[in-house]
């Protein structure tokens, strides 16, 4: 399943934290992290590792997973203690050792998308939740995309990967489709002047049936044969350990009936 050749990733890098700190940008990332952290607010566990392409965006602040780090594909000045710098498709992690992953673009900006998700499902917890984040091709920001197919930089070099190949790409891993969201309608325009002239455009295509949104998120988890998973969310109740008598103690019971 071949992509379209991106520029190096190292020399995306840059370029990404540039956008990413342009209004357009700053508004599509806000959008993001707020319909992320609904998300992510109702997934528990110990470990979460969120695969980024922006060592400072960090989407699980409202995470309840105890230990949270970012995995970065460069080493870079002023990186958080919680990062570990690897390939995407290739992290120094054990098998079935995090229980929740994040993609944040990560299948956006790499030249082998579908091994990064492997790679995220391999280190993936039975019953553990992967959320992936990426630019959405059935958009505004797609038929952009679309239009200047000959357009190098970043964002509009990324691979725009669609639902449905996505949902094929889980199906192969055995993860199950549990959510699928979109946001942010506005047109990829750089003046904000201009998004919020054409705000109506973006009224419209909230209401279309389907996702439409520039970007999509979505939620899955790691399912195996004969294993039912906790539900996660709102409502999951406090599991109540009942009390066991000491095998000394069952003894002794034992022996005192015998006598009697």
């Amino acid at each position: 399943m071949s992509f379209h050749k991106q520029p190096p990733l190292e020399s995306l890098l840059p370029q990404l934290k540039t956008w990413f700190d342009s209004e357009l940008g700053a508004e599509l990332l806000q959008a993001e992290m707020e319909m992320v952290e609904r998300v992510i607010s109702t997934l528990f566990g110990v470990h979460l590792a969120q695969f980024s392409v922006d060592s400072r965006i960090q989407l699980f602040k409202e995470s309840p997973v105890s230990h949270c780090f970012s995995v970065i594909p460069k080493i870079e000045l002023g990186i958080p203690e919680n990062t570990i710098v690897a390939d995407n498709a290739a992290i120094p992690l054990a098998h079935e050792s995090v229980d929740v992953v994040v993609l944040h673009h990560a299948l956006d900006f790499t030249h082998s998308p579908h091994q990064v998700l492997r790679e995220a499902s391999r280190i993936l917890r039975p019953g553990g939740h992967v959320i992936i984040v990426g630019f959405n091709p059935l958009s505004y920001w797609g038929a952009y995309k679309w239009l200047w197919r000959k357009k190098e930089g970043a964002p509009w070099c990324g691979h725009f990967i669609s639902h449905k190949r996505l949902s094929d790409w889980l199906k192969l891993l055995e993860l199950t489709e549990l959510k699928h969201l979109s946001g942010y309608y506005r047109l990829p325009l750089e003046n904000s002047k201009w998004r919020r002239r054409f705000s109506y455009f973006g009224g419209g295509a909230r209401r279309w049936p389907g996702h439409n949104g520039a970007f999509s998120v979505l939620l899955a988890r790691k399912d195996i044969a004969g294993m039912t998973p906790i539900r996660s969310g709102w409502g999951l109740r406090r599991l109540i350990t009942l009390p066991v008598a000491e095998p000394s103690t069952r003894g002794s019971l034992r022996k005192s009936r015998e006598s009697s």
